[in-house]
């Protein structure tokens, strides 16, 4: 039990700071904070995404991009670009790592009013930081397993952030219901997104790019604009107003 219990505090701490902080923050502006907030952000990502983690400079330049051009060859994560979710995923992780090491040439536009914190993407982002991460997971598994079997879920550890933002990437893209006509080929998952922290209404999202909120019919529940609007309301982060 223990071990199930580890899972889901990973499971919805890490996509609490890739939902929040890289998509909604670093991508899309939806909120503005001071740099020390920015700062402990960056942290809190490392803590929870561990040895996925995810550079939140350059996630937000691979997000721009899948926004601006989804859905097409030039759409760096699209399930109309791969055969399966595995060859997405590997096309995704390259376009990162293009993005982030700077083979890719990317137009100014997309590098606007991002965060950025070279220093410490560069520990985090090592292979050094990312073994040490699959150790302490293995460690955690050895003091709590009651049995073997229990280590095949040690690939969702290692692999976490990638896993998260492969899942809606790939079957938002392929399955759900939609509620508004857009150019691509974008749907909302599940209609009770408490498993994604919202973001698996991802026609909503493709719809309205920059709202806060991207529940739209009364049963949607967006639990990473809830969590946004506790976080206004501490004063960490300032919210855009919703439209």
């Amino acid at each position: 039990m223990a071990i199930i219990f580890l899972l889901i505090i990973h499971w919805y701490s890490s996509l609490f700071f890739q939902s929040v902080f890289h998509h909604r923050y670093a991508a899309h502006a939806m909120f503005s904070m001071t740099k020390g907030w920015e700062k402990a952000f960056y942290i809190g990502c490392y803590l929870t995404q561990g040895s996925s983690y995810i550079s939140a400079y350059a996630y937000a330049i691979l997000h721009r991009l899948h926004h601006a051009h989804t859905d097409t060859k030039d759409d760096p994560h699209s399930p109309g670009n791969s055969s399966n979710v595995f060859t997405m995923m590997w096309q995704t992780r390259n376009n990162y790592f293009n993005i982030y090491s700077g083979k890719t040439n990317v137009e100014e536009k997309y590098k606007t009013g991002l965060p950025r914190w070279d220093a410490f993407d560069k520990i985090a982002h090592s292979p050094i930081s990312r073994v040490a991460w699959c150790g302490f997971y293995v460690f955690l598994y050895y003091l709590l397993a009651p049995s073997g079997w229990y280590y095949l879920l040690l690939p969702l550890h290692f692999g976490m952030g990638a896993i998260q933002g492969a899942v809606v990437n790939w079957l938002a893209h392929v399955v759900g219901y939609v509620n508004f006509k857009v150019n691509n080929t974008s749907k909302n998952l599940i209609p009770l997104d408490f498993i994604f922290w919202g973001e698996a209404y991802h026609n909503n999202h493709h719809k309205f790019p920059s709202r806060p909120n991207n529940s739209v019919k009364w049963f949607e529940v967006d639990a990473g604009y809830l969590a946004m609007k506790l976080l206004n309301q501490l004063k960490i982060i300032k919210l855009r107003t919703q439209k």
